[in-house]
């Protein structure tokens, strides 16, 4: 039920790149003395969910409304250009750092938003909590 409202799926969707991007930025910080070693990066959930949203097409209802699949929030991976070290690698543990926190306010962000609406939902039920 409630994945049909489009504000609980970018909550579940954040929340699914948050915890993508997290396990990324530990990959890299876990390689971060391998040499030749690439750090990559998720691609911001913004551009993401933009290319995943067709705006103007229309939405089915129901199986069999409309032709066509409806599109995932699908993180996808991408280089990450940050500069070499000095052991070949491209990975800045100051920057994964940063990075990881910037993705556990993303996420705290998502479940903030889920827990908003899903009481704003219950309240316009007539329920408490």
């Amino acid at each position: 039920m409630f994945e049909k409202l489009e504000i609980f799926r970018m909550a579940s969707g954040l929340a699914e790149h948050a915890g993508t991007r997290q396990t990324v930025i530990a990959r890299n910080i876990a390689n971060s003395d391998t040499p030749g070693y690439r750090a990559q990066d998720v691609a911001d959930f913004a551009k993401t969910y933009r290319r995943s949203d067709t705006g103007a097409r229309m939405r089915a209802t129901r199986p069999g409304h409309l032709a066509g699949s409806a599109t995932a929030y699908a993180p996808q991976r991408a280089d990450a250009s940050d500069p070499e070290e000095p052991n070949g690698n491209s990975v800045s543990v100051e920057d994964q750092m940063l990075k990881a926190v910037e993705t556990k306010r993303q996420h705290e962000l998502a479940l903030a938003v889920y827990r908003s609406s899903l009481g704003i939902l219950r309240t316009s039920l007539g329920r408490q909590r």
